[in-house]
């Protein structure tokens, strides 16, 4: 009765999370605390939390079809790039202590959230002043995948704001991108972990599942809901994981 009750949980902040997830990019806020909770240690959490994850990539790609669109060849060109970045942060995660980005990733958080807000003022400017931001994406995607790779939490909504500022302006259509490119580093990672790692099959398939189904939800909640209010409900969720990962650095 215990594993029922456990996978219970597991599907539910799956849902919450895939849904939360494929609208902003703040899906570990949910699963990763939720993994903590049924009783994995960190590391197991961590490498379950990635297998589960892939199975937001599906349900996300169906739904986001409208935005998706005209697509293809923006998509074949970087998510290659994003795989590659995926498989450096698996490799880095099963090769050295866990702990190492701890101290630096709530920043990265941090700034990313803030990045979201200030993004169509910077946009704005550089429309301006004729400013390029084409070595952004390469260096962005690729660092933002490989860290994706190795932990995650936070990721979505670095890599969101990367895309609003050098790809697309549109939140929904740039949500989508985000959405795919982080499907594609996350499988990389999640072959990786299974040939590799230590995951806990128990609790990433009724998490999984929870994830696909909100997943299918997420991005029409970003369709719907005006770009602005989604823009600060993003960066205030991406401020709470900022001090959540702050507060718990020494656990990661």
């Amino acid at each position: 009765m215990d594993y029922v009750y456990r996978a219970a949980a597991l599907l539910a902040a799956g849902l919450a999370a895939g849904l939360v997830g494929t609208a902003g990019g703040i899906t570990s806020l949910v699963s990763y605390p939720a993994l903590l909770a049924v009783g994995l240690p960190p590391l197991p959490a961590n490498v379950s939390n990635i297998v589960a994850l892939v199975a937001c990539g599906p349900g996300a790609g169906l739904a986001s079809r409208p935005e998706l669109t005209g697509q293809g060849s923006w998509l074949r060109r970087w998510a290659p790039v994003a795989a590659l970045g995926g498989a450096l942060g698996s490799a880095l995660l099963l090769s050295t202590p866990p702990g190492l980005f701890a101290r630096v990733v709530p920043f990265l958080v941090l700034t990313g959230s803030l990045a979201l807000l200030a993004q169509p003022r910077l946009s704005a400017y550089c429309q301006r002043h004729s400013m390029r931001t084409g070595a952004a994406l390469p260096a962005g995607l690729t660092t933002m995948s490989l860290y994706n790779g190795y932990f995650g939490a936070g990721s979505g909504v670095m890599i969101l704001a990367l895309l609003l500022f050098t790809t697309d302006p549109e939140l929904p259509k740039a949500n989508a991108l985000k959405n795919m490119v982080l499907s594609a580093a996350t499988v990389v990672s999640a072959v990786a972990f299974v040939l590799f790692g230590s995951v806990a099959w128990t609790a990433v398939v009724p998490l999984g599942a929870g994830m696909f189904a909100g997943s299918t939800l997420g991005p029409r909640v970003t369709r719907r809901v005006p770009a602005g209010m989604m823009r600060w409900l993003i960066a205030l969720l991406g401020i709470v994981l900022a001090a959540e990962l702050w507060l718990h650095a020494g656990t990661m």
